[in-house]
C-alpha cells in the first residue's frame, strides 16, 4: 500500500501497524469459500461490520444458523444483532470478561469452553484459509493499486477467481478440487 492513497488509514494489524484496507468476509465454513465481503479503511472498527455483511447474506437468499468470529467481535450488541438474523453468534469473550464459563481463546489459541462450542468456532480456521489462498495466489496481500474504489475492485477480482475455480472443478466432476486455486491458474 502506497504511502500517497489519500483514502487509506492507520490500523492495528497482528505485526503492529499497518496503513491500508481490511477486508470483512463471511465465508462458508465447509467449502472455504467467499460468500459476502466488504472493504473498508483499516482505522474502522471491526464490529461495524457484522450487520451489513449478514445483511448481504440475507439479500442473496444465504440461510445461516451460526455465525462464528474472532474476539475482535465480542460485544453484546453484536451477540444481538446476530441473534436478530436467528443464528447463534459463536464469539469468544476477551479475557477481561466477568462472564463465567463464556468462550474463551488462550494465549496458546487453546479454545476453552463447552466441547460443542469448541467444535463449531474451530471452524473460524476456515475463514484464516480463505484468506490465506487470497493473499499467497491471488496477491490481496500485496496491493498495488490506490483508493477505495481500487481495492475493492482487486479484491472483488481475487474473490471471484476463487469462485471461478470452485466452479470449473464442479462442472469438471472434481469438487474435490474446489479450492485449488493452483491447479487452475498455474
Amino acid at each position: 500500500m502506497r504511502k500517497s492513497d489519500r483514502e487509506a488509514r492507520v490500523g492495528r494489524g497482528r505485526r503492529g501497524f499497518l496503513l491500508g484496507y481490511k477486508v470483512h468476509i463471511a465465508c462458508c465454513t465447509s467449502s472455504e469459500l467467499p460468500l459476502a465481503f466488504m472493504v473498508e479503511p483499516c482505522n474502522r472498527n471491526d464490529k461495524c461490520f457484522i450487520q451489513p455483511l449478514l445483511e448481504k447474506l440475507k439479500s442473496q437468499g444465504i440461510n445461516f444458523k451460526t455465525v462464528l468470529a474472532d474476539v475482535q467481535y465480542d460485544s453484546a450488541k453484536v451477540r444481538e444483532t446476530v441473534r436478530e438474523y436467528g443464528a447463534e453468534p459463536v464469539i469468544p469473550y476477551r479475557k477481561c470478561s466477568k462472564i463465567r464459563n463464556a468462550l474463551r481463546v488462550g494465549k496458546d489459541f487453546i479454545v476453552k469452553v463447552v466441547k460443542r462450542l469448541v467444535r463449531l468456532f474451530r471452524k473460524r480456521v476456515s475463514v484464516e484459509r480463505v484468506f490465506s489462498r487470497a493473499k499467497e495466489w491471488l496477491q490481496l496481500g500485496h496491493l498495488r493499486v490506490r483508493g477505495s474504489q481500487q481495492a475493492f475492485i482487486h479484491t472483488c477480482l481475487s474473490f471471484s477467481a476463487m469462485l471461478v475455480v470452485a466452479l470449473t472443478a464442479v462442472k469438471q466432476h472434481k469438487p474435490s478440487l474446489i479450492r485449488s486455486i493452483k491447479r487452475y491458474t498455474t
